[in-house]
């Protein structure tokens, strides 16, 4: 598939200087090959589940120390839980008493603390749980939404990622890169600083900015027309136009200065713990975002807290990890909840792998990588609610029931969305590039309701 040509630098650059500087945000996440539109296309099965929220807790979550409980005991206790836990909901599922506000939804979470990975390398595992291949560049499970599925509302793009670390995690790669992720928050930078205002020409009416594009398009399908049958200029029209929609839309969705003051302190916006986080994520506040793009008609968000990957101060940096994520989540839930969306909107929490247990005596509070069993939870859109599936052994170092691979996670995802994991595929340089990948997946239907 063709890449940007080099002889368009310019009418991006003139794109972004003629302020329809959205048109060239747009680009950066979307613009290459054409595709079919993003218009809404229904599931050709009955979905339980309408668009994706996923939580990306980015570094490794401690399962031990979250939802996997394992009691230290003996004299000679093995590497167990560090936290305390208690038995939550009518349901009694486990959770750890550094989620006090999540706990009060474990009546709707369904907990998989048997997933698995193929390995612990943060780079191959991260990869693999966005795009199915740890080792080469593939679509970003986001980016097969958004092409299964398309778009609710063609102001927005199919696929939003806050606060993304790396575009190979919402990528379109073998897909029309119209349908990869449009980032907004990238490497960590201020949410707070996430808006489009500063760049959409408000010191022009929107018919002055129309004929501005109008003009650069026209330009573009002049130099299509003698380039012939260019997959990657058509994409480029094709993302300016959507570029251009968003601008109608999108500045809106993320000034947050409407928002009562109640909703900002329910969901923590602004506010971040000094240690084991990065600061400038306002985790908050991309819940908070989250959620309105979810009501906005978005397929699929990810938003992403980066700080999980904790070796030394174990039990100091999973405390403020656990803060800062706690209320914005729960509130999150709240909010789907009372406005009727949890029921088909798919809420998914994890990371690209898990961590062993502290062993009680050592002289460093450290902890390392485990990708052979370790945590992930659901919520809404179909899957059992106050539900726990798979079963560890003593130190949950492995799983002795239940495993669910990536691959079972893409399954079930795209299951829900009404799409069939082992159709959705694309073929490029004659390889068939699908998600649940060469050796496929299964969906987990233990876990659906």
């Amino acid at each position: 598939m063709k890449t940007m040509i080099p002889d368009l630098i310019n009418r991006r650059q003139m794109l972004r200087t003629a302020s329809c500087g959205l048109g060239y945000v747009a680009m950066a996440g979307l613009a290459g090959a054409a595709a079919p539109g993003l218009e809404d296309r229904p599931a050709r099965r009955r979905p339980r589940a309408r668009r994706v929220i996923f939580l990306n807790m980015a570094g490794g979550p401690a399962q031990l120390d979250t939802f996997d409980h394992k009691p230290q005991v003996g004299k000679n206790p093995h590497a167990g839980s560090v936290a305390s836990f208690r038995r939550r909901g009518a349901s009694g599922l486990w959770v750890s008493d550094l989620l006090p506000n999540l706990a009060r939804h474990a009546d709707k979470l369904c907990v998989i603390n048997s997933m698995t990975a193929d390995t612990s390398i943060h780079a191959q595992s991260m990869l693999q749980l966005h795009t199915g291949d740890r080792l080469r560049p593939c679509p970003s499970m986001g980016a097969w939404v958004a092409y299964g599925l398309g778009t609710e509302n063609q102001n927005l793009p199919g696929f939003i990622s806050f606060n993304t670390a790396k575009p190979a995690e919402y990528a379109a790669a073998q897909l029309p890169a119209v349908f990869g992720g449009t980032p907004i928050g990238v490497n960590g930078e201020d949410m707070s600083r996430a808006t489009i205002g500063d760049i959409t020409g408000h010191h022009l009416p929107q018919a002055v900015k129309r004929r501005q594009l109008d003009l650069i398009q026209a330009m573009n399908r002049d130099h299509l027309s003698l380039r012939g049958d260019d997959a990657g200029l058509e994409g480029v029209i094709q993302t300016m136009e959507l570029g251009f929609r968003m601008q109608s839309e999108a500045p809106g969705l993320l000034d947050l200065s409407q928002e009562p003051k109640a909703v900002l302190e329910r969901y923590a916006v602004g506010k971040n713990h000094a240690a084991g986080t990065c600061k400038a994520s306002d985790f908050g506040r991309q819940c908070l975002l989250a959620r309105r793009f979810c009501e906005a008609g978005v397929r699929f968000i990810e938003i992403t807290h980066g700080s999980w990957d904790q070796h030394t101060d174990h039990r100091r940096d999973l405390t403020a990890n656990c803060a800062t994520t706690d209320a914005p989540i729960a509130a999150l839930l709240d909010d789907l909840d009372e406005r009727g969306l949890l029921e088909d909107t798919l809420v998914v929490w994890g990371g690209e792998f898990g961590r062993p247990g502290l062993t009680p005596g050592k002289d460093k509070d450290q902890t390392g990588h485990q990708h052979r069993a370790f945590t992930f939870w659901m919520a809404g859109g179909g899957v059992k609610a106050g539900h726990v599936h798979g079963l560890t052994n003593h130190d949950g170092s492995l799983v002795e029931e239940g495993a669910v691979h990536f691959r079972d996670l893409h399954a079930t995802l795209l299951h829900q969305l009404g799409l069939d994991h082992e159709n959705l595929a694309v073929v490029s340089g004659g390889r068939r590039i699908r998600l649940t990948g060469l050796q496929g997946g299964r969906v987990v239907k233990e876990i659906l309701a």
